[in-house]
């Protein structure tokens, strides 16, 4: 087709002309600082939340729910439990201020370290934008486009700063006020959630306006022309789009980066304390237990806040560039600004949603929480539709041409419509395929009756599996897109996904805190009905990460196309052959990148977390040492040790008699290996009573200085950033190198390529590892029955579940998400270098071909 654009009419119902800037402007102004000063009102909500635990009943009972048992609570004459329960009540209120500073120190301390590494990478990355596009092209766009990165950079660790700050601000409250009710700790920890999704949304789009405001007084001939020259609208949005680049650098170190740290805490906590020592898996004295809590943060709040910023930010560039390529539309200010209006309507459409759970139909029992939780994404997207056409309707003109296309505003507003309700559907999907209470994970917990072997292949079938729809999905959104509006049409679908960012933001952040509040509870000897409604308000916390994780991989892949199709239009493609050497060679060279960065990730995981598990073995033993530990005079009675010995002393007499008595070598056989699995229990029951021993001997011997704590925070972060530099620079120079060796068409192939596997393998990894997880909850939660008998915790069932969900962890929460960033890295920084790469590569001219 004819590349250069066809005039077309704009007959407006409203003269376009006569559309003002300034309805643009107050939208695109009014949106954010609205979301802004609702997130700083729910913030002074959250911290007029004494962190300060009091057993004093609030629920107007004279019952308090104790393992699903009503049990009398002793109350004085003013409601205050007696004085002989004070020193109780002092003792957990210390311990619930030392653990929180503990979680609040470590994340500040990956935090810290974390930046420095990203000030480096910003000056440095900042810098070779601004000679290469300013020695190939002009010093203008060099300029502009290095300016816009680093801004995107600074807005994108500002957001995640504020959703790490209010997850470790929001978590010991929200414990304290689950003592209340479920109902009092769901709403702080959703009002805390909103305070990150409602900040990041508003900080990412006042920014961008306030961007090209300046750009607009700086680029001349904007909004005047859209000639390729310097000072024009072209020009100007092409620069702009380094902000998006800016945006999704940085979510590779919060996406991979977190996700090596969270797993890296993870493992090291687990294997060196609960395995090693007998510790309960939140045992203060485990100088990785804090690194583990400050993980839960690390990758499921600012990695994932990182992420969908990154979308946002590239999906408006990419359909800003593609409205800037319209005469129809580039000479406008209102028409522009249109994809930014979009999102500030889904802003406005997430503000009013929120008022659903926390007013108008709050949580009020234990069933109320997942489905709250669904109906926010649910009722945000019905509320976005007819605003989307609102907007389309008042801000574009009727018609308007986009590469030859005549497309009308309506078109628009279907192509949003379709990405939104995508959105949706591949949330729900996602949860259907990884939540127990649903069958297919249940069919992966039954499937750990036959051992691990098993589990791992329905497992893996399971992610296979759940790929589907949302591919077909993806795939309607894209050729309504491409249909109605071309590349545009795409980018509008990819716009339509990201409406409700701020409701998915604010429900996936919600699961860390309440994760987090879980752990306080245990850690500070709360009352066990607190950790009953903390464990209740986390199960449905890890339903909608799986939605959140379903989300941002597809709106990944719409943001990748919409941004491909920003750089086809920019380098002149319109009708790419891929059937030829080069382009051939780079669908299927960039088919295996998702691959390579998928090894290198999961090989960090391992790396990271070897080093956790030796520096907390070395502590233990180090202190061990130090404290000289006599071990006569540990009390093993006081700890069930009689007990224990009799009842091992009973059994393998018992053996012994019946190895005398049985006859029949299979039945023998069977009796043995039952005596072989008691005994594995009975050694698992010995060490925690040695473990209780020498706790109960000497209190301080293991007791964790600060100071050690921070050691195995460094060690996490120091691991997780060095392991992630590798595969970050995968993605940053393939896309450079390909561009500038082998020229467009064959980088054209390589972004294909890469699309077409990362998302199937985004999905895949991502669904498989949390079927595992779930299914090993399921297990542990005694619900999986074989032959009548419930087969819970300490059963082969449950210990092939484990193996499963542990080969899971670095696919659902390093892996797999990470691919987000391959497919939208790449892209984007093929878009910001579009004007530099030569059509046939150096390497092309240089032999020939």
């Amino acid at each position: 087709p004819d590349p250069k654009p066809v005039a077309s009419s704009r007959d407006n119902t409203m003269s376009f002309e006569d559309t003002p800037d300034a309805a643009a402007l107050i939208l695109t102004f009014g949106a954010p600082i609205i979301g802004l000063v609702f997130a700083l009102f729910y913030t002074f909500q959250t911290a007029a939340v004494k962190v300060q635990y009091s057993p004093r009943n609030k629920r107007g009972s004279n019952y308090g729910e104790i393992d699903g048992k009503n049990e009398p609570l002793t109350y004085g004459s003013n409601g205050i439990v007696n004085e002989e329960q004070d020193g109780e009540v002092t003792k957990i209120n210390d311990s619930l201020v030392r653990i929180s500073g503990l979680i609040t120190k470590g994340a500040n301390a990956f935090l810290f370290t974390e930046y420095m590494y990203m000030v480096v990478f910003m000056i440095s990355f900042g810098l070779l934008v601004l000679f290469v596009l300013g020695g190939v092209r002009n010093w203008t766009t060099g300029i502009g486009t290095a300016v816009s990165f680093w801004v995107g950079c600074i807005t994108s660790i500002a957001s995640g700063f504020i959703g790490m700050r209010i997850a470790v601000f929001a978590n010991s409250r929200t414990a304290v006020k689950s003592n209340e009710s479920i109902g009092a700790g769901f709403t702080t920890a959703f009002k805390a959630g909103s305070v990150m999704g409602f900040a990041l949304v508003s900080l990412a789009i006042l920014v961008l306006v306030i961007l090209i405001e300046i750009y607009r007084t700086l680029f001349f001939s904007a909004y005047k022309n859209n000639d390729d020259c310097e000072s024009c609208t072209v020009t100007m949005y092409e620069c702009i789009a380094g902000y998006g680049l800016g945006g999704s650098s940085i979510a590779m170190f919060g996406r991979v980066g977190g996700g090596i740290y969270t797993k890296a805490a993870d493992v090291g906590a687990d294997l060196a304390g609960k395995v090693d020592q007998g510790w309960d898996e939140d045992d203060p004295r485990n100088p990785a237990v804090i690194a583990d809590n400050v993980g839960d943060n690390v990758g499921d709040i600012a990695g994932m806040g990182a992420d969908l910023f990154g979308s946002f930010a590239e999906a408006t560039c990419a359909a800003l560039v593609l409205c800037a390529q319209s005469k129809d539309l580039a000479t406008h200010f209102t028409s522009m600004n249109f994809p930014i209006l979009i999102s500030c309507g889904g802003l406005l459409a997430c503000f009013l949603t929120s008022f659903v759970a926390t007013h108008i139909s709050p949580v009020k029992v234990d069933d109320d929480v997942e489905t709250v939780l669904k109906m926010q994404l649910l009722i945000s997207t019905v509320i976005s539709t007819p605003i989307t056409f609102f907007i389309a309707g008042f801000w574009l003109p009727s018609s308007f041409d986009i590469t030859g296309l005549t497309v009308h505003w309506y078109s628009a507003a279907i192509c949003v419509t379709v990405g939104l309700w995508s959105g949706l559907i591949i949330g729900f999907i996602t949860e259907y395929y990884t939540s127990g209470t649903y069958r297919p994970t249940q069919r992966v917990a039954e499937s750990c009756e036959t051992g691990p072997a098993t589990n791992i292949i329905y497992g893996l079938a399971l992610g296979y599996k759940s790929a589907i729809i949302p591919i077909v999905c993806l795939c309607i959104t894209m050729f309504v897109g491409y249909s109605l509006g071309r590349m545009f049409g795409v980018a509008c679908g990819a716009l339509g996904i990201l409406m409700t960012l701020a409701t998915g933001l604010t429900i996936d952040a919600y699961g860390p805190i309440t994760d987090n509040a879980g752990g306080i509870a245990e850690m500070t000897g709360m009352p066990k009905h607190v950790r009953k409604n903390t464990d209740l308000l986390d199960a449905a916390g890890n339903t909608t990460a799986a939605i959140g994780k379903g989300f941002a991989i597809g709106s990944a892949a719409l943001v990748s196309l919409a941004l491909f199709g920003a750089f086809a239009d920019t380098v002149g493609i319109y009708d790419l052959a891929l059937i030829g050497n080069w382009q051939f060679a780079g669908l299927v060279f960039g088919a295996m990148i998702p691959y390579w960065f998928f090894a290198m990730t999961m090989e960090s995981v391992g790396m990271a977390a070897n080093q956790m598990v030796l520096e907390v073995r070395r502590q233990v033993e180090e202190k061990r040492r130090g404290q000289a530990l006599n071990e006569e005079k540990l009390d093993y009675k006081s700890q069930g040790m009689d007990g224990l010995r009799h009842s091992i002393k009973e059994a393998l007499e018992d053996a012994l008699n019946e190895s005398k008595s049985t006859e029949n070598a299979q039945e023998l056989s069977n009796k043995m290996g039952a005596l072989a699995k008691m005994l594995k229990e009975k050694q698992e029951d010995l060490e925690q009573v040695h473990g209780r021993a020498v706790a109960a001997a000497n209190p301080d011997a293991l007791e964790t200085t600060d100071e050690q704590y921070e050691k195995c925070i460094k060690i996490a972060t120091d691991a997780s950033l060095k392991e992630m530099i590798a595969p970050g620079a995968l993605v940053l120079l393939t896309p450079i190198l390909v561009g500038f060796l082998f020229g467009v068409e064959m980088l054209a192939g390589v972004l294909l390529g890469a699309l077409a596997s990362g998302v199937s393998m985004a999905i895949s990894a991502s669904n498989t590892g949390g079927a595992w997880d779930n299914a090993k909850k399921y297990i542990g939660a005694g619900k999986l029955m074989v032959d009548g008998e419930v087969r819970g915790k300490k059963t082969e069932e449950h210990n092939a579940a484990i193996i499963g969900d542990t080969v899971g962890d670095p696919l659902k929460d390093t892996s797999g998400p990470a691919l987000n960033i391959v497919m939208k890295l790449m892209a984007i920084v093929s878009l910001v270098f579009a004007r530099a790469f030569p059509q046939t590569g150096y390497l092309q001219q240089m032999v020939g071909l």
